[in-house]
């Protein structure tokens, strides 16, 4: 996910010293050695992966496993096919491209059921269907991604879009202006600044991507399926933990990040909650990083129809589903009641 804070320290994913190793957990050997590269720095976004791996969850798999952060300038999906990085957390529209361009890119589970990217507006706005007469605060990416489908959505017009550089203050100083946003940066950023916003989840207003998913080679699924298959269970497992009890993954989010605060982690931790990004839709009966045809199938579709990837593009390609389908990572209750 992509917050916008700074990189102080070069990322150590240490466990020695934190105390955070489940107890009575065996002696460390040394097993298959495996990176992890993130889409950001260290957040509650990807505190699923750190609680695996603070709780031991990777070596009891036999993994060694190495969290790198992700920023904005590192391409994640160059570092994996050139094979300084095993897996990724990465974009299903970017994997689909990827994919298109002739990369042997593969999606092995979906920690998120749902993008976490929304838009936030003033108070006067109530829906995403109140939009026609405001500035949207449009990224780069975003123009390839999200702004696409809400124009074709909501009959938006090109001319409404500006460019949005990460910075909140033309949101703020602007009445009819609104602006992509993460629940939990942007919003959080706004609140603190004084500001009442609204939040609409693109998700929850159909948008079909997974918005994060963990990606790898062919030729590591191909060579070294076991080594595939645990890694996802351990991430999983260590996603509904981090649900649970955040604690052990948030000291090492905040060791790899030292600008992350506790009060940052919490809030984090919350929008994944409220907004049942983990365990809405098929997770809820299925469990946590499930994937489907019909899913990947209605993301590539509106690919083709907004001209952001090509009807012959080999979309099944893109994903396998053998890696999660058996596992029933089920959240807890609480977390798996419909919104």
């Amino acid at each position: 996910m992509k917050n916008r804070f700074g990189l102080t320290q070069p990322l150590r994913s240490l466990l020695a010293g934190l105390g955070v190793l489940l107890a009575g957990a065996p002696p460390a050997m040394a097993g298959d050695q495996v990176v992890l590269l993130t889409s950001w720095y260290a957040q509650a976004e990807q505190g699923g992966f750190y609680q695996a791996l603070a709780e031991g969850l990777y070596e009891k798999e036999g993994l060694e496993v190495t969290i790198r952060m992700g920023g904005p300038q590192v391409n994640g999906m160059q570092l994996l096919v050139s094979r300084q990085a095993d897996f990724i957390v990465n974009y299903d529209l970017q994997i689909l491209k990827s994919v298109e361009q002739g990369l042997p890119v593969v999606a092995v589970a979906a920690p998120f059921q749902g993008d976490p990217q929304g838009l936030m507006t003033h108070a006067d706005v109530s829906g995403l269907d109140g939009l026609s007469n405001k500035q949207v605060l449009v990224s780069t990416s975003g123009q390839q991604t999200w702004w696409p489908w809400l124009k074709g959505k909501y009959q938006l017009q090109d001319s409404q879009a500006r460019p949005y550089t990460f910075n909140l203050q033309p949101f703020l100083a602007g009445a009819d202006t609104t602006q992509q946003a993460y629940a939990s940066s942007e919003l959080f950023q706004a609140i603190k600044a004084g500001q009442q916003p609204n939040f609409f989840l693109f998700a929850d207003a159909g948008y079909p991507p997974y918005g994060s998913t963990v990606a790898t080679r062919q030729d590591l699924i191909e060579q070294h399926p076991q080594r595939v298959a645990a890694f996802v269970r351990a991430s999983l497992e260590g996603w509904k933990r981090y649900l649970d009890n955040p604690a052990a993954g948030n000291a090492l989010i905040k060791h790899d990040n030292p600008n992350m605060t506790d009060e940052l982690l919490a809030w984090g931790v919350s929008t994944l909650k409220q907004h049942q990004l983990l365990t809405r839709g098929d997770a809820a009966v299925r469990g946590i990083g499930t994937m489907s045809d019909a899913r990947w199938q209605a993301t590539r579709d509106f690919m083709v129809e907004a001209g952001l990837l090509g009807a012959a593009a080999p979309w099944q390609k893109a994903y396998t589903t053998r890696f999660v389908q058996d596992l029933h990572v089920l959240p807890g209750t609480h977390q798996a009641a419909s919104r």
